[in-house]
């Protein structure tokens, strides 16, 4: 679909005479260009698209300003109905009507969003079509332009907690739950919990917050003492050596399989670092996996890592404190000790690097659903394999901190992965079904199952290529467009008419205080929306729309694509940037050895080891969490691509079973044999020897048999594993003997 139609089709009806003029744009170049542009063409076409930058900016902020002031205005009545609403019944009405106005602010949130992202990206292909079809560019003045009408950095995180928050608010019948409340307590032993990682396209991200914010509130970890939002970035230094084999036992999922990462939430200047160890245990084992941490300060992390520092002076001044257990601190100091004797028999140095913000969703102190939302994530390197000093002697490079989408890296060093990261965890009693709005947004079009997706397995896979032998199973899902088609309503709605609530309110408040709490009318307590239609983002998207398409409105510390980065070197950001709240992404280059995130390998596009099996996306159940490896070409080697498969000690325990039957066959055949060479006449002694030998080639073969498929279950790869020369041979050989037995005895008999 062209961009003019895709515009037309996703514009939003009550706001279409303040879109770009795409169309009238275009025409007018088309014309002027076909009878010879001129200068004067020139003027007017910039003059034209002046006003319709002027008409877009303003028109975005002054609905940005409407929205913010509907939400105080909300928060105030919220106020009103529950310190002057006696009666319970009363105060739930009124505050359904309220609930009602702010579904009404969701909508227009989402449709200003869509709005901010579709004029953008009109901007900037009107812009190339004139630099095409136009005998002057237009590219570096019309930044500065960009530049100062920046309707593209509208930041809605504000907006979005301001939401949550009143969400919770009605939802808990006017009262404002303490959001500082431990996210972690409730939490019981008697729970099955769930963990399901989820891919959602730059286009659904807007959508899927507001639709989950409706159900939770967004969980703010605020410092005691401070009123501050934190900065939401989360940054963490993944530890392997050269031969990566924390990379290969995590991407196989080996027993005992262990990563070892640093991380810290917020901006460079944090001075808390939390070391965290995660080990990888089978299901048959029993054991559950497991992730242990403990923090350190920066100031102490190099003295760490090289063994000349231990915790024994904190874990003593915690003991003091009384903070934590002896059993807790007792864990702690074993902990250390075994990360740091991991780093120095394994020769564990820095790797990778991973960026993203993260929005997290959970009602305080109760985890039964806990949902997160991963954006800007982005891979970086942190190794010196190439001979490159990237970190040096540190024990994190030091060139880059949360500035994203990191423009200063080169290609080489940076994956800027093209999706956001949903993470579902339910912790529900046994036998107890999740709730339904959370069954309709896994099973909706808003998101992607990618089980068992890991940041760390992707970067190292993208960024160290040339060194990574397995690769992980979603590889061959890069190049598709992740989006389908909304096959059930859900996500954002509209109702017909938000203003008549709002007057209602304020005649029901002013009632109740009038008539000290008594029944609203009939005609007051009838003021409810009509008509209600849902809005889903449009199926059909633009063909030269990329991956790329930046849907985060969470980021709060964005690259300026029209600022002076872009400026100094007179260039937009990528035409194919679709806008959503405050990001831009820059263009992503291909590289030419290593894997680009939008197609990570070429070798792979072409290759789909899922096809013609049960599931659509994945060819396999979506919770299907091991890893088998299948060898494919790609014209230099052979390289191997990581496939779910569950392999269980009862393989092995199989594959011993039926060697054991082939060897019981070869001892009965064999034992018979042995009777008639001692006891049998002349032909008994031929035919005895003839099974002897038969006997002795089986047993050889079903050795040889256990062996290979021992090796390649061991190594787990995809098989196949059925056995159809063996048996055939087998049977032959044996109708040959018993053949040959046959005509000895009869010939012996005349």
């Amino acid at each position: 679909m062209k961009f003019g139609q895709q515009l037309r089709e996703s514009l939003f009806p009550d706001w279409k005479f303040y879109y770009v003029d795409y169309a009238g744009l275009k025409r007018f170049l088309y014309e002027r260009a076909d009878k010879g542009y001129t200068a004067d063409d020139e003027a007017e076409f910039v003059k034209l698209l002046d006003g319709e930058l002027e008409k877009v900016n303003s028109f975005q902020q002054t609905k940005s300003s409407e929205m913010k002031r509907r939400i105080e205005y909300c928060e105030k009545q919220v106020a009103l109905i529950t310190a002057n609403t006696a009666s319970e019944e009363a105060k739930l009405e009124q505050l359904g009507i309220i609930e009602k106005e702010i579904d009404a602010v969701i909508s227009e949130v989402y449709e200003l969003a869509k709005f901010t992202r579709l004029n953008f990206t009109a901007f900037l292909k009107i812009v190339k079509k004139h630099d095409k079809n136009a005998p002057f560019m237009l590219k570096p003045t019309f930044t500065v332009r960009m530049n100062s009408r920046p309707f593209f950095k509208e930041n809605f995180d504000e907006l979005l907690l301001e939401l949550s928050r009143l969400y919770n608010i009605v939802r808990n019948g006017g009262v404002d739950v303490d959001q500082n409340k431990d996210p972690q307590s409730g939490n019981g032993q008697n729970f099955v919990r769930q963990t399901t990682k989820y891919w959602v396209h730059p286009d659904n991200v807007m959508e899927l917050k507001l639709y989950i914010l409706k159900y939770l509130p967004v969980l703010i970890y605020r410092k005691k003492d401070s009123d501050d939002v934190p900065n939401p970035a989360i940054t963490s230094i993944y530890f392997d050596n050269q031969d990566l084999d924390l990379y290969q036992g995590r991407i196989e999922k080996s027993e005992g399989a262990e990563a070892i990462r640093l991380r810290w939430y917020g901006s460079m200047d944090s001075t808390e670092i939390f070391v965290e160890r995660k080990t990888h245990h089978e299901d048959w084992t029993g054991e559950k996996s497991v992730k242990e941490r403990f923090s350190l300060k920066e100031k102490y992390v190099n003295d760490f890592l090289a063994e000349r520092y231990s915790l024994d002076s904190r874990i003593q001044k915690l003991r003091e404190e009384g903070k934590k257990s002896e059993h807790d601190l007792q864990h702690m100091k074993e902990l250390a000790e075994q990360v740091q004797k991991s780093v120095h028999d394994k020769n564990l140095v820095p790797v990778t690097r991973s960026f993203y913000n993260r929005t997290a969703f959970q009602i305080p102190g109760d985890a039964g659903v806990r949902i997160s939302l991963d954006t800007e994530l982005t891979m970086v390197r942190e190794d010196s394999f190439d001979g490159k000093q990237r970190a040096g002697d540190n024990w994190r490079r030091t060139d880059i901190g949360i500035d994203y989408p990191f423009p200063q890296l080169p290609e080489r060093d940076v994956c800027r992965f093209p999706y956001a990261i949903l993470e579902v965890k339910l912790q529900t009693q046994s036998g107890v079904e999740p709730p339904q709005w959370v069954t309709d947004l896994i099973n909706s079009h808003l998101v992607e199952a990618v089980p068992k997706f890991s940041k760390f397995i992707h970067g190292t896979s993208v960024l160290l290529e040339d060194r990574v032998d397995v690769f992980p199973f979603w590889f061959s899902q890069m190049d598709r467009d992740i989006r389908k088609p909304a096959l059930k309503a859900i996500g954002v709605s509209r109702g017909s008419s938000p203003r008549g609530s709002i007057v209602g309110i304020d005649n029901m408040v002013r009632k109740r205080r009038s008539a000290g709490g008594a029944s609203a009318s009939p005609s007051q307590s009838s003021l409810q929306y009509q008509g209600e239609v849902s809005i889903n983002i449009s199926d059909d998207v633009d063909d030269h729309l990329s991956h790329n398409d930046s849907a985060n409105s969470q980021n709060t510390h964005t690259y300026d694509g029209y600022g002076d980065s872009a400026s100094s070197r007179g260039q937009l950001v990528n035409e194919q940037t679709a806008l959503l709240g405050s990001s831009r992404r820059s263009k992503q280059k291909m590289p030419e050895t290593a894997a680009s995130h939008a197609k990570p390998l070429s070798w792979i596009q072409h290759f789909n080891p899922f096809s013609g099996t049960s599931d659509k996306s994945y060819g396999l159940p979506r919770d299907a969490p091991f890893v088998a490896r299948q060898d494919i070409g790609n014209g230099s080697g052979e390289r191997r691509i990581a496939v779910p498969v569950r392999v269980e000690p009862k393989v092995f325990f199989a594959n011993e079973r039926t060697f054991l039957s082939w060897l019981n066959f070869a001892i009965v055949l064999g034992s018979l044999a042995l009777g008639l060479l001692n006891f049998g006449d002349r032909t008994g002694r031929i035919a005895g020897a003839v099974f002897t030998v038969i006997s002795m080639m089986v047993m050889v073969y079903a050795l040889m048999l256990f062996q290979w498929r021992a090796e390649r279950i061991r190594r787990r790869e995809a098989g196949p594993y059925d056995d159809r020369i063996g048996p055939t041979v087998l049977v032959i050989v044996l109708i040959a003997a018993v053949v040959l037995n046959f005509y000895l005895k009869i010939s012996s008999s005349f």
